[in-house]
């Protein structure tokens, strides 16, 4: 990657570029690498703050900034940003298809699988970029994809509530991924519309044991008092108190992750072999 200058405290900061796609990425941490790909509205402090935990971890973070302004709070520029979205070229709001930008997203995969060597990659997406983890799964360097609250393709027909981003070949591919070896991970709210019931539905039926879905409970008078608006289980809605169910889907993501890219020498079970 290019020359770096600091950014963000404890992260550095280039350019990369891929199929005609250009975005800052930012880095820090040492270890296997794990690309984080931020929410709406962009790279906030929750998303920073999830960053941070996965550096602790022994982990090489790479933080690249799709849309929005790097360290923004959490509630700035909402609007702005879902407008990006939905008029960019890199991001298929309604096709149930990856999107280009994934294309960008794998080859930094990639980039960063050669950077910090290890068994593979990990992958989270969160809302409008949580389908983008499994369609960066199409990268053989992916080995841990982690998709939260996936919200597109926008759930606005039955059809589309039911779609996963990928197209046909695609989806073919995955699941010939999974059948050997590969493992994926999705987190939702139970109550949540803008991350439908109908997509993990699909991602268990066309994925089976390959697929981990955790569905945190936010139905009306929940235990915890979860509030049936809640969306961003690692984010904006995570509660770090031991016992709560989004602190125990934090720890089964890193968990996860570590799984796939820190897998036991003494265990006979490996990752999926590339």
């Amino acid at each position: 990657m290019p020359e770096q200058q600091e950014t963000l405290e404890g992260f550095t900061e280039s350019t990369f570029s891929h199929g005609g796609i250009q975005h800052q990425v930012f880095r820090a941490g040492a270890g296997p690498a794990v690309v984080l790909i931020h929410e709406i509205p962009g790279i906030h402090p929750g998303v920073l703050g999830l960053a941070r935990r996965l550096i602790a971890r022994g982990y090489t973070v790479y933080l690249p900034s799709m849309f929005g302004r790097p360290g923004g709070k959490a509630g700035e520029g909402i609007v702005k940003s879902i407008a990006k979205v939905c008029i960019s070229r890199e991001f298929a709001v309604l096709a149930n298809r990856s999107s280009p930008a994934t294309g960008w997203l794998r080859a930094l995969a990639a980039q960063a699988h050669q950077e910090c060597g290890g068994p593979g990659v990990g992958a989270i997406g969160m809302c409008m970029t949580g389908s983008f983890a499994l369609a960066m799964a199409l990268e053989p360097a992916v080995l841990a994809p982690v998709m939260s609250q996936p919200a597109l393709p926008a759930g606005l027909t039955a059809r589309r509530r039911a779609a996963v981003g990928l197209d046909d070949e695609e989806l073919a591919r995955m699941k010939d991924r999974t059948s050997h070896g590969l493992r994926i991970l999705g987190l939702r709210f139970s109550n949540d519309r803008g991350c439908p019931a109908e997509r993990f539905a699909t991602l268990r039926r066309e994925f089976g044991a390959g697929f981990e879905g955790i569905e945190v409970d936010s139905s009306p008078g929940n235990p915890f008092g979860i509030a049936q608006s809640a969306h961003c289980v690692l984010t904006v809605d995570l509660v770090d108190t031991p016992g709560h169910p989004t602190k125990a889907a934090l720890d089964r993501t890193i968990e996860f992750i570590g799984e796939r890219l820190r897998p036991d020498p003494a265990s006979t079970t490996k990752p999926e072999e590339k």
